[in-house]
């Protein structure tokens, strides 16, 4: 690494003061026999590493690290993330004062070696005191396209988005609830590349851009939940897309139980997709097989896997804008295409902790009802006394939290508007008295829902994340 690619650009940003510190990185160096770069803001180091032959690794090889110290660097950084496997390129987002940003992407050479840094990193204490964040990186291909005629066929829709776009895969549309002979007013567009996927997003964004008449919405489609394969070897619980609405939980277990008598657990059913229970992995798998394609009540099904996901950090995801919450969740397994991308379903089932606790969390409350007999006795309690794990909803956590707080309620502010389509839309702005007077007033998130309920929850969820240095 020569001089330019210590002291930065132009000699104006710094990387680090100190001949100890520019000796530590040449160090590094040295020993690994690895390159190291700064351009754009970040510094690389590898990409690709010594003796490297052939292409990049495959998506999902790239973890991002957040919450590093700002005064820590290669020397200190990659050591610790050569523990999970071989470095194909090292990431630091840097500051034009020679900090860095807090957060860096790590690239391995297979999967496996990225989800190992997942699963041994995730919460490690790089410094005392100092946890690091660690989580799946992955390039978006995918866009989301809202507002399209319903009567639209998908070769209609793929057709026109490669004529207003460059780069298009594939587009995936799933048939109406209500009638299977539309689709439910979105797709998701897939393209060759992250970069296609960006320059379509950039075209298309402004609003302005109509199909077949109608102004359409763009965003980011919400990314694949990328499960490991230790994790997906112990499913035994099938997801089922496209069913009637009127097929009953009764109905998909006689047909899911018809290739073997009794091997069907439970199922739990949701307007058109169901969740299908098996008592051994072995018999969900071959049941997956056998009724991929089959009809049941007229409607052709689609059976795969269900992803089991982490529900605390699905619902941080969601409120960082990340995904969007849809009533899957709350069976703690998503699919995420079939959800609304940017539209509020049924709020997720939120963390047992929220105040940044590095402890393992609490075990969950499991969320059924039991018969109440005659005689049996009660004992009236405060809803305060009890663990945070007892409330679901984000409005109960944040009453809860202003209680432990010795805090006086937060006090809710209802506002509405009118979506293009004639829809009246709402937000609460949420106002903590007890902090009214600090650096925030008050807490909006930017999205609007069409209920008031779900704008209660959203707005409930969006102010707990912003609490978190109160707490």
């Amino acid at each position: 690494m020569n001089e330019e690619n210590i002291d930065g650009t132009n000699g104006c940003s710094k990387v680090r003061t100190g001949t100890q510190n520019e000796a530590a990185l040449l160090a590094l160096m040295e020993k690994t026999g690895y390159n190291m770069v700064q351009e754009n803001g970040q510094r690389k180091f590898g990409g690709p590493p010594p003796g490297w032959e052939g292409p990049p690794p495959p998506r999902g090889c790239e973890v991002f690290v957040g919450k590093i110290p700002r005064d820590m660097y290669e020397d200190e950084l990659v050591p610790v993330f050569e523990k999970a496997g071989k470095i194909y390129e090292f990431r630091l987002m840097m500051e034009f004062s020679g900090e860095n940003r807090g957060y860096a992407f790590v690239m391995y050479t297979t999967k496996e070696e990225a989800q190992l840094a997942i699963r041994i990193l995730n919460n490690y204490e790089i410094r005392p005191g100092k946890f690091i964040g660690v989580c799946v990186s992955l390039d978006n291909c995918r866009l989301f396209i809202g507002a399209i005629p319903k009567e639209k066929k998908k070769e209609e829709i793929l057709d026109e988005m490669k004529k207003v776009t460059e780069g298009v895969v594939d587009v995936i549309v799933y048939p109406s609830a209500t009638d299977k002979t539309k689709n439910r007013g979105f797709a998701f567009v897939e393209y060759e590349s992250h970069r296609a996927a960006a320059m379509a997003r950039r075209k298309l964004i402004p609003g302005t851009f109509q199909l077949w008449g109608h102004t359409i919405q763009v965003d980011w489609a919400d990314p694949e939940k990328e499960v490991d394969e230790e994790t997906m070897q112990r499913v035994k619980v099938l997801y089922v897309r496209n069913l009637m609405i009127s097929t009953t939980e009764e109905t998909i277990k006689a047909e899911f139980n018809k290739f073997k008598p009794g091997a069907v657990e439970r199922v739990k059913k949701l307007r058109d997709y169901a969740f299908v229970h098996f008592f051994n992995r072995e018999d969900a798998v071959a049941a997956m097989s056998v009724m991929n394609g089959k009809c049941i009540d007229g409607a052709g099904i689609e059976v795969t896997l269900a992803k089991p996901v982490n529900k605390e950090n699905t619902w941080r995801q969601q409120l960082n804008g990340q995904i969007s919450p849809n009533s899957e969740n709350l069976l703690v397994y998503a699919n995420k295409e079939e959800s609304h991308s940017k539209t509020l379903g049924k709020p997720p089932a939120l963390p047992t902790r929220l105040n940044g606790q590095h402890s393992p969390s609490p075990p969950e409350i499991e969320r059924c009802t039991y018969p109440f007999y005659p005689g049996t006795k009660l004992t009236p309690i405060s809803m305060y006394s009890l663990k945070s794990s007892h409330f679901n909803s984000a409005v109960m956590h944040l009453d809860y939290y202003c209680n432990k707080n010795n805090w006086a309620p937060p006090e809710y502010y209802l506002y509405s508007t009118t979506s293009q389509d004639g829809k009246v839309l709402l937000v609460y702005k949420i106002v903590i008295p007890a902090i009214a007077n600090g650096s925030q007033s008050y807490f909006m998130p930017d999205k609007l829902c069409t209920t008031l309920e779900d704008a209660k929850e959203l707005a409930a969820q969006f102010t707990l994340l912003h609490l978190g240095p109160f707490w």
